[in-house]
């Protein structure tokens, strides 16, 4: 019973009779429980009475209607309700009212009440209850059969049920069971006989499932990404994810019609599809390609051949790299200072016939529209023989004897290059010197000069250097002399003198000759002397000085010795030509010769001899030893004579003779002295000596004769005398 303001109708168990009091309210229902089907119509059926006075006044009908709400404590009327509009009829006539529902819903299903409002009361009685009933197909499988049965919300009553297969009846049975051969491609329906119009949904195996992605945008890597699969299908579909791998293996993925990807992976992407089942069958979707955009991963590069790379050979450099959408590859070229070149655009780069200059750091990078990476830098090493060698010289200055200097070779080769240092020698023949780059002459000496070169060596070849002359420079050493002709060199004749010294650069040569008391007199310059018609003058010591920028060295002094026969002698008496009888007189013969002359003293009309030897003495003079003597100088190269005139005196006259003699001897002597002052450059003096004319002087009968042997001192005859015959 339900509470109002109003007293409540109460029912009675049987009858429908709503009494109260004496006052009688009837109401009278059809039907108190209503099974409907979904979509039919339904009609619900009541007659009422009630008292036409009620508590002394008169009770007229002001309105009748149905509910199954309030609103405020108020019924609300049904046909004044929005959920019905349009579905509902209110028929009332003759106390007899009926609801007609059209269009079943589920939600209609409800407890509906019959209101009646008087003039004096109002009054609703209990409800009819309605049960829509949505008619469903339960299906189950045996083997090859398909077991159906056709299920509602509440019991329909006696009636009988009829099946439909793909639209088309097959069937009638008062059994809600029926058992079909089972076919993926048939639909089955039910239906409640008498309202074959409003069959249950059929019943059918998953239709081709859909499947729809959200956002449907392009998914970048880290986001989220929906999958849902849908498929028409009855019983309901039951939905299984699966993932085509790259070996075309299935994985299995997820159960239900959602597939959530959040964080979304590189590894997440590939083909998707869904596979929709229930027990009349299974579809499977089209595969969707789930596509994750990102920026290029760490590009990897790759070299073939993988090998060695020689020279001349040819070698692929490739790029590769994960990334969404495919990514643009650059190539780079890093030299040296951590400059970049871009050498090629494309993943992959062609060095054909590779050169030392393609050597280097290579990286490319690769770039779409999400980002760029680089790669890590690859070495590019191409092995080549060694190119030709260079050598440096340190340092670059002149090199002087005795400082060191290093030599350095190098080669552009690769592997790096071993090398070996040789010296040609002067016989052509190469000498090995030393192992290793460097070559370090220390104390450079003279004979570490000449042509040195180097050769460069690996496992492709090897290489020599040009050579290069390590020239030192030096002091002149001690300069030689040399005498051409070397045999004794006769007056008249040539001689040529020859310097030679060792220096670098090239000596000048200056010759000097030693005068007497070590006086120096510059003869000549350069490295010979040439001395023609050779004089005695010519005589003398001789050296050369030897002389560049680093010094200057003397030869040991060489004696240019001309050989030449006998001047004509110098007689001289002493003390004078005329002689006081038994006095003695010196006979002294000197001529200029070389070698030095061997003496012979003769006298006129005789043959043989008097005497040998510079010196001739006669002692005790007489008249006999009056006469002509003749002096031989005589070497192996000629002889030459003098003669000279001796005469006795007596002893007054002698003496005034030798008066004049020595007043004319002082005369002469004043003359050279004031000739010698005006030839000052003149070294040797002349005296001029005129012979008296000569004497008759007796000579005792026996004379002696005396020998004196020859001295060194020489005169120079003033005369020329006529030789002996």
């Amino acid at each position: 019973m339900e509470s109002s303001s109003e007293d409540d109708l109460e029912s009675p168990v049987e009858g429908g009779a709503l009494v109260q009091g004496q006052d009688v309210w009837y109401v009278t229902y059809s039907s108190t429980e209503i099974c409907a089907v979904k979509g039919s119509t339904v009609e619900i059926k009541c007659s009422y009475t009630y008292p036409s006075t009620w508590r002394g006044r008169v009770n007229t009908i002001q309105k009748t209607f149905w509910f199954t709400e309030q609103k405020d404590g108020e019924p609300v009327d049904l046909t004044t309700d929005s959920e019905y509009a349009g579905r509902v009829e209110d028929l009332c006539e003759n106390n007899i009212c009926t609801l007609r529902i059209r269009n079943l819903r589920e939600s209609d299903s409800a407890e509906y009440k019959f209101r009646i409002k008087t003039s004096q009361a109002s009054r609703w009685g209990y409800p009819v209850t309605l049960s829509v009933t949505d008619l469903q197909v339960e299906v189950s499988r045996s083997g090859s059969s398909t077991l159906l049965q056709c299920l509602s919300s509440c019991p329909p009553g006696h009636t009988s049920y009829i099946w439909f297969k793909n639209g088309q009846k097959v069937k009638e049975d008062t059994s809600p069971n029926a058992d079909f051969r089972y076919d993926p491609a048939d639909s089955y329906s039910c239906a409640l006989k008498g309202y074959e119009d409003f069959p249950s949904p059929s019943v059918y195996p998953p239709k081709l499932p859909s499947v729809s992605v959200s956002p449907p945008a392009e998914i970048e890597e880290g986001s989220s990404v929906t999958l849902t699969c849908s498929s028409d299908a009855n019983p309901a579909a039951n939905y299984t994810w699966y993932k085509t791998e790259q070996n075309s293996q299935l994985s299995f993925v997820k159960e239900g019609p959602r597939l959530v990807l959040s964080s979304f992976q590189v590894s997440d992407s590939g083909r998707y599809f869904c596979r929709a089942e229930n027990l009349l069958g299974s579809r499977r979707s089209e595969s969707i390609s789930i596509d994750v955009k990102y920026a290029p991963k760490p590009p990897s590069v790759s070299v073939s051949p993988s090998a060695e790379i020689e020279e001349g050979s040819s070698v692929t450099l490739t790029c590769s790299s994960d990334a969404n959408p495919a990514a643009n590859y650059t190539w780079y070229k890093k030299n040296g200072n951590a400059d970049l070149s871009s050498v090629s655009e494309g993943p992959r780069i062609f060095l054909s016939s590779i050169q030392s200059s393609d050597s280097g750091q290579y990286f490319c990078r690769a770039e779409n529209l999400l980002g760029s990476r680089r790669s890590e830098s690859i070495f590019i090493d191409a092995t080549y023989a060694p190119k030709l060698p260079s050598v440096s010289v340190s340092p670059s200055a002149e090199i002087e004897e005795g400082s060191s200097v290093t030599l350095t070779c190098s080669s552009d080769a690769n592997p790096a290059a071993n090398y070996t240092w040789y010296k040609t020698e002067q016989n052509s023949q190469l000498s090995f010197v030393k192992e290793g780059p460097r070559l370090v002459l220390s104390s450079f000496q003279v004979s570490d000069s000449g042509r040195y070169f180097c050769r460069a060596e690996n496992l492709l070849g090897s290489r020599r250097s040009e050579s290069i002359f390590i020239d030192v420079k030096y002091a002149p050493k001690p300069p030689s002399v040399s005498v051409s002709p070397s045999a004794e060199i006769e007056e008249g004749s040539s001689v040529t003198l020859t310097c030679s010294s060792d220096a670098n650069p090239a000596a000048n040569y200056t010759w000097y000759k030693e005068d007497g008391n070590a006086d120096l007199s510059s003869v000549s310059e350069g490295p010979r002397l040439f001395l023609s018609s050779i004089q005695s003058s010519d005589s003398g010591q001789y050296y050369c000085r030897a002389e560049n920028l680093l010094g200057s060295r003397r030869s040991e002094s060489i004696f240019i010795d001309a050989t030449y026969s006998p001047k004509l002698p110098s007689v001289s008496a002493s003390p004078s030509a005329e002689i006081e009888e038994g006095s003695s007189v010196t006979l002294t013969c000197s001529s200029d010769a070389n070698p030095a002359a061997n003496y012979t003293w003769y006298k006129e009309d005789e043959d043989s001899p008097k005497a040998s030897g510079q010196i001739f003495t006669i002692t005790d003079f007489r008249a006999e030893h009056s006469g002509s003597y003749s002096c031989g100088a005589q070497n192996k190269l000629g002889r030459s004579n003098s003669t000279l005139t001796l005469i006795v005196v007596a002893g007054s006259s002698t003496t005034i003779v030798n008066i004049i003699r020595t007043t004319l001897g002082v005369l002469i002597l004043i003359s050279v002295f004031l000739l010698s002052l005006w030839m000052r450059k003149k070294k040797a003096l002349r005296s001029t000596t005129e012979a008296p004319e000569p004497e008759e002087i007796e000579l005792d009968s026996d004379p002696e004769y005396e020998n004196v042997s020859h001295t060194a001192a020489q005169t120079e005859d003033t005369e020329e005398q006529e030789d002996m015959v």
